[in-house]
């Protein structure tokens, strides 16, 4: 039972499955707080939410592993994963990718179907365009799987109403731009990995200094998503941008580092705060 479980976590890639329906679960829980709704009224929707979302992200990660299976083998840290160990087989991890995605956005498909779309596009994006189309050939596929990841919160949001809505509009942006430095970061850590898998990530590609500029222009760009919201108190302009401009000194002390791996080590950790005290400010000032 421990040997199966320690192989699906290297198959869902766990932490990665976790950093995806989060900020699902948090876009519902903001709408819930914003339109001040009973969660015993939407408790099936958001089961469906959780459960929907948990198997499409887990088959979409799965049929990432199928198709990368050839490059995972070249990789430190991806060796251990099951499509490298052959501990299951190719075969049935491509069956479990395939009928996970479909179960799920079928939950999803039950709550409506502006959820059941951003559950698709994220999903297509993740596994067509950016595993199959873009990752071998170009460094701006990091810009496509920060767009899979950002429709998270407009999935939660969705289950309530719409999405298109100045909130999570804010929040789809701010996954999408802190996507950035949090993968060039990971990126910078792995770069031995990726350089020896010949994936086309930026770091291998144009070098370390263009990537810590990258870095600074998506942080930056973060400076100024609280300008498109209206209604929320003072202290939460302030502490949002305070936040914003502490991650970009962060970013910017790269341009002096002496050792650009520890500046990246330092930036992957501080972008996890980051992200969590954004939602945190968002649930508790809504």
């Amino acid at each position: 039972m421990i040997s199966v479980l320690t192989e699906l976590k290297y198959l869902f890639k766990r932490f990665v499955l976790i950093a995806n329906v989060l900020p699902t679960v948090l876009g519902f829980i903001i709408a819930a707080r914003y339109y001040n709704i009973s969660f015993g009224d939407y408790s099936v929707d958001f089961l469906l939410l959780l459960i929907g979302s948990v198997m499409l992200v887990a088959g979409a990660l799965t049929l990432n592993n199928w198709l990368e299976a050839d490059v995972d083998k070249l990789m430190e840290r991806t060796k251990n994963r099951p499509t490298v160990t052959g501990s299951i087989s190719l075969r049935t991890i491509l069956i479990m990718g395939i009928v996970l995605s479909l179960i799920g956005q079928f939950l999803l498909l039950l709550i409506n179907l502006e959820v059941a779309i951003y559950g698709f596009i994220g999903w297509y994006t993740y596994v067509v365009v950016y595993t199959i189309w873009t990752k071998r050939k170009v460094t701006w596929n990091t810009h496509i799987g920060s767009l899979s990841g950002a429709v998270t919160p407009l999935m939660g949001w969705g289950v309530i109403d719409s999405a298109f809505h100045p909130i999570p509009l804010s929040l789809f942006a701010i996954m999408f731009l802190w996507q950035m430095p949090h993968t060039y970061a990971i990126a910078i850590r792995k770069y031995e990995d990726y350089a020896r898998s010949g994936l086309k990530m930026l770091p291998v590609v144009r070098g370390l200094q263009s990537t810590i500029r990258r870095t600074n222009i998506y942080i930056v760009l973060l400076l100024f998503i609280p300008l498109f919201l209206s209604g929320y108190s003072t202290l939460f302009y302030i502490l949002i941008t305070l936040l914003n401009v502490g991650w970009l000194i962060i970013g910017v002390s790269g341009f002096k580092t002496q050792s650009v791996k520890k500046w990246a080590n330092f930036l992957f950790a501080s972008s996890l705060v980051y992200l969590l005290v954004v939602y945190g400010l968002y649930v508790v000032f809504v």
